[in-house]
């Protein structure tokens, strides 16, 4: 085979297991808040989705630096197996009522979410320079399957047994199964020198004070914070405003296709226009999900959101990871790639855990408002980052 029809299989490999990944943590955000809601208090109800994204940036630097060690695919493996662990437990919990076991099942489907993470930094590593942002995005892509997975077999699943979701945790745990199955076929290149690759390089001070690391740290969670926030309310917001379970998973699902479906151009919108503006492009679309949030909370004004919030999303997102690999070599890469994923979830977690307290307090509309500063924030660093680097090349290019 070819070595470009061997990174094309690799992709195809990462974006398969992407699919059944982001099928699981599409799910979770589905029913989760919904099954919370069933034991617990109305605060507390985002609990399990909250307990997810801990797993995840509690697992975020171990797993990183574990497989800086042994390789990707004994990770990832190990990963997948966690999931199928964690939907047997979170099914237990909801058939004891008990939302503490329920959560420690989600915790698990997040410690899943912390390996699945570096699928993206997976296929830049099997990919050469002029194929790396397309085969970021390509993996990504590979969750628009879960747009109508993870949604439907939430919903399917939860009249499949009693107590209600109990099937649909159960479900989860056969999609992490295959996942399993698919990625015992990859094939990604062993890290350079072992547990050397974790002495050599830069201080970590030193690359993680770099303006890109910051900016791009600093654009893909926000991307990724007030997706968690907004799209974790959300089913609680629908079902307050009487929607239904169907309808409010239909909204899932398009919000899901608008986090997914750019993928395949995200890269070469990229590689045609540069990073920093495809970055700001996502803060804009965001911005325009608020605004959407205003009109209404009718289906077309949920969906209209949604779709905007995972737009926003990806280009934020994949605009982030793509301007993190400038920023270290091979060496660096396991703590690089760690710090940037961990604090990426440390700031889902919070915005998971806080989402139901804020929707109770604030409602759906005032919520989204109260993302703008934020936003903005984000919208100032890009800028900032652009102008920094104009500055800098400056000479460079007039000599």
């Amino acid at each position: 085979m070819s070595d470009r029809g061997n990174q094309h299989r690799q992709v195809f490999l990462l974006a398969s297991a992407q699919a059944l990944f982001q099928t699981a943590s599409v799910l979770v955000m589905t029913v989760g808040g919904l099954a919370g809601s069933k034991i617990a208090p109305p605060a507390l109800a985002t609990m399990p989705i909250a307990a997810m994204f801990l797993g995840t940036a509690v697992v975020t630097f171990p797993a990183s630096i574990w497989m800086s060690r042994v390789g990707r695919r004994p990770g990832f493996i190990l990963g997948s197996l966690l999931g199928v662990a964690g939907g047997v437990i979170a099914g237990l919990g909801v058939w004891t009522a008990d939302l503490l076991l329920l959560s420690l099942g989600t915790m698990l489907v997040g410690a899943y979410q912390a390996f699945a993470q570096f699928y993206r930094f997976a296929a830049s590593e099997v990919a050469d320079e002029a194929f790396r942002p397309r085969a970021i995005s390509l993996v990504l892509g590979g969750g628009i399957v879960a747009a109508f997975a993870g949604p439907m077999i939430g919903r399917f699943g939860s009249p499949l047994l009693e107590p209600e979701y109990l099937g649909s945790f159960l479900l989860l745990s056969l999609v992490s199964l295959l996942a399993a199955g698919i990625l015992l076929g990859l094939g990604v290149p062993a890290a350079t020198s072992g547990a050397s690759s974790l002495v050599e390089g830069r201080h970590l001070k030193a690359i993680v004070s770099q303006p890109a690391y910051l900016v791009a740290l600093f654009g893909a969670a926000t991307g990724y914070g007030v997706m968690i926030l907004a799209m974790t309310a959300t089913p609680i917001a629908m079902v307050h405003h009487h929607h239904g379970l169907s309808t409010a998973a239909t909204v899932i699902q398009l919000h899901v296709l608008g986090m997914f479906l750019p993928s395949f151009v995200t890269g070469s919108l990229i590689a045609r226009f540069g990073v920093l503006r495809i970055m700001f492009a996502g803060v804009v679309i965001l911005a325009g999900l608020v605004l959407m949030t205003l009109t209404g909370t009718g289906f077309g004004s949920f969906a209209a959101a949604l779709v905007l919030l995972g737009v926003g999303w990806n280009f934020l997102y994949i605009g982030g990871t793509a301007l993190l690999t400038t920023t270290y070599t091979q060496a660096e890469k396991g703590r690089a790639q760690a710090i940037n994923d961990m604090a990426i979830f440390a700031v889902g977690l919070a915005c998971s855990f806080g989402a139901g307290a804020l929707l109770q307090q604030l409602g759906w509309q005032m919520l989204n408002l109260a993302l703008l500063p934020w936003l903005a924030v984000a919208a100032a660093a890009l800028a900032w980052l652009g102008h920094y680097q104009r500055r800098l090349f400056k000479p460079a290019h007039a000599g």
